[in-house]
């Protein structure tokens, strides 16, 4: 199976069904934005610390696997140079519609986070990466490849899913029952009912995988990253709020680029 093309497309249905993380902001956000009012979500509900941007005027910012009109065209209205990149044709429409509409300057590029060929070495000042690794089935190669265009002493800020999130049977939850049932990692393609899988795939729904914390805060610090910043989130939407009760289940990173490279 190729999960790249399949989650391709399912992000594409998700786009036409209206999904919250595939809607334009609005023009009065965009210019609010304009006037220095401003800000951003890389988790479910909590705002970016301003201080994590440094200077954003005139800066070069990646948003990474970041599509659907939101991020980038609020940090390009902020005076960003901005380029979206996502695996959805119709995310990144989303983004050119919005700038379309609002006259901004935003280049859209599709294809894998893990693969940013289509960037040189040190392209960009700043990186916005979103809750989306949980889509790939290796979240290592997306630190890598992050790192690698991201300038000396550049800044990426990622936003994505506690592990601990994926022990438990999601439509359990519906009844407020937390079953622990899975190991981590986790890949709905190999832990669900294979009737499951099915299921999700002919609804059109992306397939998921929970990475450890190894790989996801390990990772960056092995692509030569160094944690700066750090905050927990939640969403209390259902059937999530039940384990909302208990942990904030969605977590936000800041790492620097370090002037010499780390081992990998």
């Amino acid at each position: 199976m190729d999960i790249v093309n399949y989650n391709r497309q399912a992000w594409d249905q998700q786009v036409r069904s209206g999904n919250q993380w595939t809607v334009p902001v609005s023009s009065a956000v965009i210019e609010a934005a304009k006037q220095g009012t401003w800000d951003i979500v890389l988790t479910p509900q909590k705002k970016v610390p301003r201080d994590w941007f440094g200077d954003i005027q005139g800066a070069s910012v990646l948003c990474l696997a970041g599509g659907g009109g939101q991020q980038g065209p609020i940090l390009a209205a902020a005076g960003a140079q901005v380029t979206v990149f996502d695996n959805s044709s119709e995310q990144l429409g989303q983004d050119e519609k919005v700038a379309q509409r609002e006259g901004l300057e935003i280049q859209c590029v599709q294809g894998d986070m893990s693969d940013l060929a289509a960037f040189a070495n040190g392209s960009f000042d700043v990186i916005v990466h979103p809750c989306s690794n949980g889509f790939v089935p290796d979240v290592n190669p997306v630190w890598q490849e992050a790192s690698r265009v991201l300038k000396p002493e550049g800044r990426i800020m990622s936003g994505f899913v506690n592990p601990l999130f994926f022990l438990f049977d999601y439509w359990e939850m519906e009844s407020g029952n937390l079953e622990v049932k899975y190991a981590i990692p986790f890949s709905d393609r190999e832990h669900l009912p294979p009737a499951k899988v099915k299921e999700l795939m002919e609804l059109g729904e992306p397939l998921e995988y929970g990475h450890t914390l190894e790989d996801q805060i390990g990772g960056q610090l092995r692509a030569g990253l160094s944690l700066i910043g750090f905050y927990e989130d939640k969403w209390e939407a259902a059937p999530v709020e039940h384990l909302s009760k208990y942990i904030d289940w969605t977590m936000a990173t800041l790492c620097l680029k370090n002037s010499v490279q780390a081992s990998t």
